[in-house]
């Protein structure tokens, strides 16, 4: 099972649909390429909702006792939370009040996606504080990494 905060899956999502189908290490040390991997090669994997440190965070230099302590651009949205940790929790809450989720939630990386598919062609309520350009690249991206990731995972007859 997968400890995944839900814009951690929107975030691997959109940079499918970004063209990226292999991710690397990055320097933070986090996990992302790891779990990416695992949730682009197996579509059935087991996602549990973690609003917390996820398993991307775990080895991040910057999780400090399961709390994020990097810091992020605020200069092209002054009314978001200043830190990452707020900022991420935000919009992760947005997600989890759109598509009906919870911590501790479980379900398949297939499902999760199914639900996303299902409400996700207007995402400007979950990133109002960032300009509308970019949110309706993201936007995009987001729809076409769905459709790249339903299609490559559909369940074989």
């Amino acid at each position: 099972m997968i400890a995944i905060k839900p814009h951690h899956f929107v975030d691997i999502l959109t940079a499918l649909g970004e063209g990226h189908v292999e991710f690397q290490p990055h320097a933070y040390g986090h996990a992302l390429h790891c779990v990416a991997e695992a949730i682009l090669r197996d579509g059935n994997a087991l996602l549990r909702m973690e609003l917390g440190a996820d398993d991307i965070c775990q080895p991040c230099c910057h999780n400090l006792d399961g709390s994020c302590n990097d810091t992020i651009d605020t200069s092209f949205r002054p009314e978001a939370p200043k830190s990452k940790r707020e900022w991420n929790l935000l919009i992760d809450r947005r997600w989890c009040e759109r598509l009906g989720l919870a911590q501790d939630d479980c379900l398949t990386a297939r499902e999760f996606c199914l639900r996303l598919r299902e409400s996700s062609e207007d995402i400007s309520d979950i990133y109002r504080e960032m300009p509308r350009a970019g949110v309706l690249e993201r936007q995009a991206k987001l729809q076409k990494g769905i459709s790249l990731f339903l299609a490559k995972t559909a369940p074989v007859p």
